[in-house]
């Protein structure tokens, strides 16, 4: 499809009506969207009774009703244990998900925050980011066999070679315990825009960098590792050649073209090099958030406020997603990670998470091949002629070479 002709997303109105009736929420004064992500719909909600965010799960993936009530049920039984979440409102059927003309919609109450990068952090602040991912980590294998008993599904067993969290039902806040100095205010360069905004975060659309446009979400029982290998180089090299191909079928090429093309040429050169390190089946793994980044996390008045956003509440690879979400937080511009603040955060991650050097050291390499190997941005542009993702590929690609040139040293910042 011609770039130019690229369809601007149709914002769905809410039945503000139907909803509010099932809410029992009063009247709508004003009901304005938030800036969109990459999957679903959310709405800053004024009512006669109050503020909310109206969250409307727009995408197919993730918009089962049965999935999001459980992704609820888990987020009420974390807020009991202390964790900053912000756990749907119940409508007058005692029901928090709302079905209305074949849509899913949940009513959050309205937190006010800001979002937050790792470069607005302290080290101090870094390390109770990396405490409140391992606390959340820990809590949900608590929390998550009471859930899936609810459903009537067998829990997913713990991981084999997990051991409890010195945290674990501690609640977050002994774990993210900082003095005064410590939460000094940093530079707010995101305004407050409270639940919801999404624009600029480096993630996919699935969370995941490397799972592209697909990818499983929904939970499943396990074993204690994840079977899954790392990305076969000979279906990376196929897709490399058919993104230039793409690439160069575009007249007249433009600035992002040329970047494309030097990015992938790049990639394939250190896919040649490094392609008898394919990492093996995966580690162990637990509940994981799934889409742990800046944007789906509040802040206010230098703590967290609440982690929004469970759509890919799933069991994965735990430590992955510490270093996934890591990659995100810290990357700088240029394309380089902030090690000393990776450091910080990893320590306070394992600790927490109950995670020893070796799991993350796993985890690094094998998010590492999934970078090296991840082109959902490019096949984005040029396959589904989506650009919203365009921004995050400088920086995202840049990312990957620089990991490489790097290894040791940031495997040594996650594991030291």
């Amino acid at each position: 499809m011609p770039r130019s002709s690229v369809p601007i997303p149709v914002i769905h109105a809410p039945p503000l009506g139907a909803l509010l009736r099932q809410y029992a929420a009063g009247s709508a004064l004003t009901c304005d969207p938030v800036e969109q992500g990459l999957l679903n719909r959310g709405y800053r909600l004024r009512t006669t009774h109050g503020r909310y965010f109206l969250k409307h799960h727009f995408d197919p993936e993730t918009a089962d009703p049965a999935a999001i009530a459980r992704q609820h049920r888990a987020t009420q039984r974390l807020a009991d244990l202390g964790v900053p979440v912000a756990p749907p409102l119940a409508g007058t059927d005692g029901r928090t998900v709302a079905v209305v003309g074949g849509h899913a919609y949940a009513l959050h109450p309205w937190i006010d925050g800001r979002h937050r990068h790792g470069g607005q952090l302290t080290t101090a602040q870094c390390a109770r980011l990396g405490a409140l991912l391992g606390v959340v980590h820990a809590s949900l294998e608590r929390v998550m066999e009471r859930v899936m008993a609810t459903q009537g599904r067998a829990p997913a067993k713990p991981p084999a070679d997990a051991r409890p969290g010195q945290d674990q039902g501690q609640g977050q806040g002994q774990a993210l315990k900082g003095t005064a100095d410590d939460m000094a205010e940093t530079p707010e360069g995101t305004p407050d825009r409270g639940q919801g905004a999404k624009d600029g975060a480096q993630v996919s659309p699935e969370g995941t960098e490397g799972a592209g446009p697909t990818g499983n979400t929904g939970a499943r029982a396990h074993e204690g590792t994840d079977p899954a290998r790392g990305a076969d180089p000979a279906d990376t090299f196929a897709l490399i050649d058919r993104l230039l191909a793409r690439v160069r079928s575009h007249r007249p090429p433009d600035a992002f073209d040329e970047l494309a093309r030097h990015r992938l040429l790049e990639r394939r050169a250190l896919l040649e090099k490094h392609a008898d390190r394919r990492p093996p089946q995966g580690g162990s793994v637990g509940w994981v958030h799934g889409d742990f980044h800046p944007f789906n996390l509040l802040y206010r008045d230098g703590e967290p406020a609440a982690i929004v956003d469970w759509d890919r509440l799933g069991v994965h690879p735990r430590a992955e997603e510490a270093v996934r979400a890591a990659m995100i937080f810290f990357v700088r511009p240029v394309g380089a990670l902030d090690l000393a603040k990776v450091r910080a955060y990893a320590r306070a991650y394992r600790r927490a998470a109950g995670a020893g050097p070796a799991e993350l050291a796993a985890a690094v390499h094998r998010v590492w091949w999934e970078r090296l190997n991840d082109f959902w941005m490019l096949r984005w542009h040029y396959e589904r002629g989506d650009t919203r993702a365009d921004p995050q590929f400088p920086a995202a690609s840049a990312l990957a070479v620089w990991w490489t040139r790097e290894y040791d040293a940031v495997c040594e910042a996650f594991t030291g």
